[in-house]
């Protein structure tokens, strides 16, 4: 009869007829056990499902041949970036262990430094962090940023065009005809946020449109801080025409607040997001938005992070382009189509 619950390699020892030590040495790949032994070895594991514990492999080998993705919570973004990680891994030898800080409120800050102190060393040999809050200049184990908190300082970062993005955003609504543009930002402690505003500032400047904090709201890339912001600039007595909100969660929120007011878009509102999210695509309208390449952030964090594991010399910032991608959320001003 097969065992039961958590195969142990004693289970597999038994199964296969041949001591403890023997199977150690199957599985860890060193001399002095007969091919067809070890063949017989290889079968009784792979028919037991067994699977040595990433604490007992890194004890033994100094290492696990595990990365760990390091996130505050399983969001579309971050889903996003996972898928790419997950593709530029396969065939490597490393498995992938996504872990969720899962923080809320004033516990986010330092949140990647407590996850790292509980993973490294005895279950991921590095990390791939999206969104740190504290520079990491020193860990104890080789790290990668995707979109990093405070900008990409202290060790290897990744990120997109958040300026650029967010310029062409906003350049694409007054090419429509808007002048009062509206932005909801992103979350105060994010570099991301800030330099979208940066952009969004550029782009209303370079149109000879003076810049009104009227029109701007935190939204903390949360739908319920959006929902808040949104209902107060379309309930302003001149209302914006136009909304470019810093991720798409906030500007799908900006279409539900205008759908219960009675706005519709894109005939009386014009909304533009940041990310390109699959559900950006399916909304109703479909949302124009700045396509950041997520599954490329996420291959290309994973790229060089193995490069930093195998020694080594990987860029300190890579910085990948933004692509405006137009749908039918956005249309002409109505006042610049009388």
């Amino acid at each position: 009869m097969p065992p039961t619950g958590r195969i142990t390699i004693s289970d597999v020892a038994r199964a296969a007829g041949v001591s403890v030590p023997t199977v150690s040495k199957v599985i860890n790949g060193r001399d002095g056990v007969a091919t067809a032994t070890s063949k017989r070895v290889l079968g009784v594991i792979e028919t037991l499902g067994y699977e040595s514990s990433l604490v007992a492999r890194s004890l033994r080998r100094s290492r696990t041949d595990v990365i760990g993705i390091l996130v505050t919570e399983f969001e579309p973004f971050s889903t996003e970036l996972l898928k790419g990680i997950s593709s530029a891994a396969t065939g490597t030898g490393y498995e992938l262990l996504a872990y969720a800080g899962l923080v809320v409120g004033e516990t986010r800050t330092g949140w990647e430094r407590r996850s790292l102190s509980r993973l490294a060393g005895t279950l991921i040999d590095g990390a791939i962090v999206v969104t740190p809050t504290t520079l990491m200049a020193s860990t104890p184990i080789p790290v990668v940023s995707i979109d990093p908190h405070t900008g990409p300082e202290g060790h290897a970062a990744i990120d997109s065009d958040n300026v650029g993005g967010a310029r062409a955003a906003t350049e694409h609504l007054i090419a429509l005809g808007h002048r009062r543009i509206a932005h909801i930002r992103g979350r105060r402690d994010l570099a991301s946020a800030e330099l979208r505003e940066v952009g969004y500032r550029q782009a209303l400047a370079a149109a000879g449109i003076p810049f009104d904090p009227d029109l701007v709201r935190v939204g903390d890339y949360q739908t319920a801080a959006t929902a808040d912001a949104a209902r107060e600039l379309l309930g302003m007595p001149d209302r914006p025409t136009a909304v470019f909100a810093a991720n798409d969660s906030s500007a799908l929120g900006v279409l539900e607040v205008a759908r219960v007011l009675g706005l519709r878009v894109p005939e009386d509102l014009s909304v533009v997001g940041f990310d390109d999210v699959p559900s950006a695509a399916s909304s109703v309208p479909p949302l124009t938005t700045v396509a950041q390449p997520l599954h490329d952030l996420g291959a290309q964090a994973f790229g060089m992070l193995l490069g930093l594991l195998q020694g080594g010399e990987v860029p300190g910032h890579v910085q990948l382009p933004t692509t405006l991608v137009v749908r039918a959320s956005t249309a002409v001003c109505p006042a610049a189509a009388r």
